[in-house]
């Protein structure tokens, strides 16, 4: 039975055609067109997906659980989340069915994405976007999932939610930065790092590295990520806007390799703000005998000649402490205090 289903998923994901010639994927930034979700209340349904890799373990599915009940939602798997063919990895058939599922259902509240992984940028030129900016819902997930934040937020103009996937470990910051962001109509406000010490040294190093404040429209996400849709159209939009950008366990050297693809495509100096997440297990390693450059110096350097605020260390992203950041709103960076101030209500 499962190699029936292995096989019958393969033949789906054979026929799936890219909507390459849609207007959906055509359109023009959406700039400030646009559009939100209404926000949770207790007893919504949220519907789960896993647009990158699957999940397998009936462990896992209690943790998902565990969240639904404490955030005080109803869950409601896509029909491919836990019978789909394949093991680790959904045919793009099934994974962008699944998408197109949830957002269509109108009993479903909130779409939140079970784990990232590998394979959400596989899915774009087949999502029907329209389906999405029909049915605007609170969408949530990060790592992986950033390339359908970048395609959503550009394609409808909707705000989503770059926040904790259903696995994710939800340190007390986590759960209650996540709650105050679906939960409410209100603007969230500003966000600092504690500036708790254990007993010496502060648990969230943040560093100024280019002073200044600047206002714009958030974007961003997982750096690997941005980088991969360059040269496509779901390329990111930077111009005067607020790029946040986070990654983990990437060498210096990859991710100066990066931020200089980046900077070389004009997208760094087009930013009016710049924000660096607390990048984790970010150290030469094995790369140190051909590149000896710190990550701190790899940042210096990129940033050097670039005339704009930027400064790192904010929670967000793959760290246990995880801020909840809303894509398309407005915000303000202060690269001095180390803050990041959400001016505009990401719900309605």
């Amino acid at each position: 039975m499962q190699r029936r289903n292995f096989l019958v998923g393969l033949g789906a994901a054979a026929i799936a055609k890219p909507l390459l010639n849609s207007t959906e994927l055509t359109a023009k930034d959406k700039g400030d067109n646009i559009i939100k979700a209404p926000a949770l209340k207790k007893g919504d349904t949220i519907g789960v997906i896993a647009p990158g890799s699957a999940v397998n373990s009936p462990d896992d599915y209690l943790l998902a659980e565990e969240l639904a009940d404490y955030l005080g939602l109803k869950i409601r798997y896509a029909k491919n989340v836990k019978s789909g063919s394949g093991y680790k990895t959904r045919s793009i058939a099934e994974r962008v069915d699944d998408i197109h599922e949830m957002f269509s259902d109108k009993n479903i509240a909130g779409v939140f994405s079970l784990r990232g992984g590998y394979g959400s940028g596989q899915l774009l030129d087949y999502i029907a976007f329209g389906i999405i900016k029909k049915n605007p819902k609170v969408f949530l997930g990060y790592s992986d999932i950033t390339a359908l934040h970048i395609a959503i937020n550009k394609i409808t103009g909707l705000v989503t939610f770059h926040g904790p996937v259903m696995l994710s470990a939800f340190s007390e910051l986590t759960a209650e930065s996540l709650k105050k962001a679906i939960f409410s109509n209100k603007a969230i406000g500003t966000l600092a790092n504690s500036n708790e010490k254990e007993p010496v040294r502060r648990h969230h190093h943040q560093r100024t590295i280019r002073s200044g404040k600047a206002k714009g429209r958030l974007i961003g996400g997982n750096l690997s990520l941005i980088t991969s849709l360059m040269g496509t159209r779901y390329e990111i939009n930077t111009r005067n806007k607020i790029l946040f950008i986070e990654d983990v366990g990437e060498p210096p050297y990859r991710i100066d390799r990066m931020l200089t693809q980046l900077k070389t495509a004009g997208k760094l100096q087009k930013a009016a703000g710049i924000l660096i997440g607390k990048c984790e297990d970010c150290k030469p390693g094995l790369s140190a005998s051909t590149w000896d450059l710190s990550l701190g110096e790899v940042l210096d350097n990129i940033f050097a000649d670039i005339n704009v605020p930027v400064f790192y260390g904010l929670t967000f992203g793959h760290t246990k402490d995880q801020f909840t950041l809303p894509e398309g709103i407005m915000a303000e960076i202060d690269a001095d205090a180390h803050t990041l101030s959400l001016i505009e209500n990401a719900c309605i």
